[in-house]
């Protein structure tokens, strides 16, 4: 069964800096897009960045200068790299991978930004 398994989420006091990953089976990570949404409490899930095969990189502008996503596709995993957070980057992070016409799901981490 494929599956993503996501780690790095937690606690941080705004302007830190946290890297959250999501490792995936090989068989879906290669040459296929991939990203990043959140759902905030009481909000809509929101797609923050997103990559595609080629490494071109798209962000949702709250998050412009202050994120980045990234894969090795060697060791089949994304990251998203998130610099200056703010109380209002406080979310529940869900990574993705698109693959043969289905979208699989990480299990979600918890991002909580202290002002």
């Amino acid at each position: 069964q494929e599956q993503l398994v996501e780690s790095g989420g937690g606690m941080v006091q705004a302007g830190g800096s946290l890297r959250l990953s999501c490792a995936a089976s090989g068989s879906i990570f290669s040459d296929n897009p991939m990203g990043w949404y959140r759902q905030a409490p009481g909000k809509q899930r929101e797609l923050v960045a997103s990559i595609s095969s080629g490494g071109s990189a798209h962000y949702v502008d709250s998050v412009k200068g202050r994120f980045t996503i990234t894969r090795d596709n060697v060791q089949n995993t994304e990251y998203l790299q998130m610099n200056s957070l703010k109380h209002e980057d406080t979310a529940v992070y869900y990574c993705y991978i698109d693959s043969s016409g289905l979208r699989y799901w990480g299990q979600g981490t918890q991002v909580t930004v202290s002002s």
